[in-house]
C-alpha cells in the first residue's frame, strides 16, 4: 500500500512539474519546470541565423533551452538513413568543435526519428545538443534540446524526461 501512495505522490508531482507546450495540432511535449517561451528577441540572440527556430522554450538564465520547429523542408520517411547521413556530413563541416555522442535512428511517439547527441563549441562557452527530426505533414519536425556542457549534467534528467513526453498524433 505504502508503494502505491509514493508511487502516486512521485506521478501528481511529475505531472505538476512537467508544463504542457504544444505548438502545431498534434505535436506536443511537456517542457521542464520553470521553463517559459523565450521571445522573439531572445530567439534572435540565440539562433543569429535565417533559418533560427519559430519557438524556444528555457530557463530562467536562458543557458538551457528546447527549440521546436516546423520547418517547410520536407524529409522522406523511408530515406531517414540517408537524410541522417547527409546532416551528419553537413554538421561536421560547419559545426566548431563537433564530437558525436550518437548519431541513429530511435521509434519515439510512434514514428521513427533522427537522433543526433554531440557537443560543440560556441563563442563564449561549449554546447551539449540533443536533436530529433522527423517527417510531419510533408515537412520537417524538429527538437534541439540544448545546454551548456557544463549544465547539462544537471538538467540532462529533465531534459531526457521532456523529449520522451512529445506525442505526435
Amino acid at each position: 500500500m505504502r508503494a502505491l501512495i509514493v508511487a502516486a505522490v512521485i506521478s501528481i508531482a511529475a505531472t505538476l512539474c512537467a508544463k504542457p507546450v504544444s505548438f502545431v495540432d498534434g505535436v506536443t511535449f511537456d517542457a521542464p519546470e520553470g521553463f517559459t517561451p523565450l521571445s522573439a528577441d531572445e530567439i534572435a540572440l540565440k539562433y543569429p541565423s535565417a533559418r533560427a527556430p519559430h519557438f524556444v522554450v528555457g530557463n530562467k538564465r536562458r543557458t538551457t533551452t528546447i527549440a521546436y520547429d516546423l520547418k517547410p523542408e520536407s524529409i522522406p520517411a523511408d530515406k531517414l538513413d540517408e537524410v541522417r547521413q547527409s546532416f551528419e556530413q553537413t554538421f561536421q563541416r560547419i559545426v566548431p568543435g563537433l564530437v558525436w555522442i550518437e548519431r541513429k535512428t530511435v521509434d519515439l511517439s510512434g514514428r521513427k526519428w533522427i537522433y543526433f547527441e554531440m557537443t560543440s563549441s560556441a563563442v563564449d562557452t561549449d554546447i551539449h545538443n540533443i536533436m530529433l527530426v522527423t517527417p510531419f505533414e510533408g515537412k520537417m519536425l524538429l527538437f534541439n534540446f540544448n545546454s551548456t556542457k557544463e549544465e547539462f549534467p544537471k538538467v540532462e534528467e529533465a531534459l531526457r524526461r521532456s523529449l520522451q513526453s512529445i506525442s505526435v498524433r
